[in-house]
């Protein structure tokens, strides 16, 4: 059975990917883009089938009014693929006030207003999918992107709580949480301070070492994972991509939960009673 999807940040990426999966495996898809001129090639391709809608996430009115269109369009929305997003390279000592801002408003305050305008449509239909992305950057970090780490940590606090609020509704939320990948992230779809102390010339150098061709992945391979994710009847909370993933998560997880029983007794004892 087709599915009616809205995908916000669909003009590259991961997004654009995945607004093509969705078309050509028979789905209706409205696409948001800042300049739906991206999607042209889709439109020329797929025709009705795709509703181009031009959003600007900062826009909170205009992400109501987009999701509105997408109702109107598609009759009802079964899924939510909630990825605009970019991310901000350099230190945290660096980054200025306004860059701190700017990847809040599109990270964390575009996917919100997204978030608080497709619960009502989706409560009404008695059910619907929300796919957040998320990082596996959202439960680990790495140094010099700790502006989009606390994006990430953001929106995976608020979609878990979105999880349990929307549930009785028959509501579904689910966070995808990619490790790198060969994306526009590492490109269009990122911004580097503009101000870089020498202090950090190390970190940064160090950083960009680490980062081997091996441990990114290729974007055209998460298809399959992400069509898997929407069609199953249970779908799980989290979902990380990639092979890298996991094995850093959870050797992260396992060093907090020794600090945390290491120093347990010291907890125990600031209860109080």
């Amino acid at each position: 059975m087709s599915k009616t999807i809205l995908i916000a940040g669909a003009s590259r990426g991961l997004g654009r990917i995945w607004a093509e999966a969705f078309l050509k495996r028979g789905d209706r898809v409205a696409a948001t883009a800042r300049n739906i001129d991206s999607l042209n090639e889709l439109v020329e391709q797929y025709g009705n089938a795709i509703v181009p809608i031009a959003l600007d996430v900062h826009d909170r009115e205009a992400c109501f009014a987009a999701v509105d269109k997408a109702k109107k369009e598609l009759g009802r929305i079964d899924v939510l693929v909630n990825n605009a997003g970019y991310g901000l390279q350099g230190a945290i000592e660096d980054t200025s006030e306004q860059e701190a801002r700017n990847q809040f408003e599109t990270n964390f305050f575009g996917s919100l207003w997204l978030l608080q305008a497709i619960v009502p449509v989706m409560r009404d239909q008695k059910g619907g999918h929300i796919v957040q992305v998320s990082s596996f950057l959202g439960v680990i970090t790495l140094p010099t992107l700790g502006l989009y780490n606390a994006s990430k940590f953001a929106i995976e606090g608020l979609c878990e709580t979105l999880a349990s609020e929307v549930k009785p509704f028959g509501i579904k939320v689910s966070l995808v949480e990619p490790n790198a990948y060969a994306t526009e992230f590492w490109g269009g779809s990122s911004y580097v301070q503009t101000t870089h102390t020498e202090t950090y010339v190390p970190v940064l150098e160090g950083f960009k070492a680490g980062l081997k061709p091996e441990y990114i992945g290729k974007p055209e391979a998460t298809v399959d994972a992400l069509l898997q994710l929407v069609d199953t009847e249970n779908p799980p909370l989290r979902l990380l991509l990639g092979k890298v993933a996991l094995y850093l998560v959870k050797q992260n997880y396992q060093n907090r939960m020794k600090q945390w029983e290491d120093w347990n007794e010291v907890a125990v004892a600031a209860h109080g009673h």
